[in-house]
């Protein structure tokens, strides 16, 4: 069973029909929309400041979402697709957005509606990546624009998939 920990007064709030992974943990102030999936050794830290996570979120095996204290937030809004072994630090990343594998978002980046950031890729503090761009390498930079539609379409498969997924450790 994933360890859900109440901290400084905050209890973690997940919504209807998320699939939380048997060690995936999440602590402190995370608020966590329907329909999400968090994976295998997945930690949500919610000790230091806010984690709010939309509807539809997958966040996979490995990885780590944290803040700075008094500082900075994760926000993730809707149907975003986190790879494996992903870190995000105070980042806000929102629609239909997919974090690579492997994947570091640092303090106050925004990832834009429909964007991809490469696996492996490293986005800097303070980095704004437009809506429906590809950013890739270390540190990320932009590579081209990919039709908005087509981004939602690719983004939107993956997160379905990853709730169809989630429905077989319910069986």
């Amino acid at each position: 069973m994933a360890i859900i920990k109440p901290l400084r007064g905050f209890t973690p709030e997940i919504g209807e029909n998320c699939f939380l992974a048997d060690t995936a943990v999440v602590i402190g102030d995370v608020k966590m929309g329907r329909d999400c999936s968090i994976w295998f050794g997945t930690v949500l830290r919610g000790d230091v400041n806010s984690i709010r996570i939309g509807n539809g979120v997958n966040i996979q095996d490995g990885s780590v979402l944290h803040t700075l204290y008094q500082k900075s937030t994760v926000e993730i809004g809707d149907h975003v697709s986190i790879g494996h072994n992903v870190t995000i630090h105070g980042a806000t990343i929102k629609d239909y957005a997919l974090i690579g594998m492997g994947a570091t978002v640092l303090d106050h980046a925004v990832v834009g509606e429909g964007a991809i950031v490469a696996a492996g890729a490293l986005v800097l503090s303070h980095t704004v990546i437009e809506p429906g761009s590809i950013w890739a390498g270390v540190p990320a930079r932009f590579v081209k624009k990919v039709e908005p539609e087509q981004a939602k379409e690719i983004n939107q498969k993956i997160a379905h998939n990853y709730l169809m997924y989630a429905g077989w450790y319910r069986e």
